[in-house]
């Protein structure tokens, strides 16, 4: 009878005896599956259904210490038909797009970081940095492209528009009116660096702003140079307040300026290259 049933259903009779013999371990994935959709739910429906399987993730390993991969939580969520409520589109983002408020600049600089002058090539970008019990910080820079000396930075706890404006502040201050008639200020084609506000500031500062092509991380390499190895030499996760967070960045960036020796700057630190290219000119 077995045999026949198979073949009514065009099932192999060997396909039908392992599916048999894998039927506790189903079961077991099932209630797996009810155990931890239950914790999904719990969550989602607390954030009253506003929340994706990324969101859920981090509220699974902060409120009940579970790790959880997010690709399973979304197989749950579809399984179990929790579907995340979607957000209507921004119209301020339509409006700015369709009147090209956002507006992006020509990559000027192409890759020419180091032209041998001080402070006429500025670039600058942003990083994120994990700390404490899953906290983000955001660190806004500007770099010397000659000299390779920080020149500005700013460390927040948001990436709202102040970000890139306290650090342009922080870099008036710096160079207190000094300001390189060819001064260019580089970065990618971020929102921030595209943002009307922004690009008010610069042109007031007297920079010519430049632009990464899209999606061609090269073009600012020589910022994401300096992130990598600020990130490998401080430990910073185990920073528990921003405020401790900053201030190991602070003296980072200070010992980085005044004390790291770099083989490209002739064995010099960013502070004594800058001192050695204005006496050679």
């Amino acid at each position: 009878m077995t045999r026949y049933l198979c073949k009514l259903a065009s099932v192999s009779l060997s396909g039908y005896y392992r599916w048999q013999a894998a039927e506790e371990a189903r079961q077991l994935r099932e209630e797996a599956d009810e155990h931890d959709a239950f914790l999904i739910k719990k969550h989602y429906d607390a954030l009253n259904g506003k929340a994706g399987a990324l969101v859920v993730k981090m509220w699974l390993e902060r409120e009940n210490g579970i790790i959880m991969n997010h690709k399973k939580i979304r197989r749950l969520m579809r399984k179990y038909k929790l579907v995340a409520t979607i957000r209507q589109a921004n119209p301020y983002r339509k409006m700015a797009k369709a009147t090209q408020e956002h507006q992006t600049c020509p990559n000027l600089l192409k890759r020419q970081f180091d032209q041998g002058e001080p402070e006429k090539v500025l670039l600058t970008d942003i990083t994120y940095m994990h700390y404490g019990n899953g906290q983000c910080a955001y660190l806004s820079v500007v770099k010397d492209g000659a000299t390779r000396q920080i020149l500005a930075h700013y460390l927040s706890s948001s990436l709202a528009m102040p970000i890139v404006e306290r650090t342009l502040e922080k870099l008036l201050d710096r160079l207190d009116g000094n300001i390189h008639p060819e001064a260019l200020l580089h970065s990618d084609q971020g929102m921030h660096y595209t943002h009307p506000r922004f690009r008010l500031l610069v042109r007031k500062a007297g920079f010519t702003q430049s632009m990464s092509r899209k999606g061609n991380c090269w073009d600012n390499a020589a910022m994401e140079s300096f992130f990598g190895h600020m990130k490998d030499d401080l430990e910073y996760k185990t920073c528990m307040t921003l405020l401790e967070l900053r201030t190991k960045v602070d003296d980072y960036i200070a010992y980085y300026n005044s004390e790291r020796y770099q083989w490209a700057l002739k064995k010099m630190t960013p502070d004594e290259f800058r001192s050695h290219l204005l006496i050679a000119s």
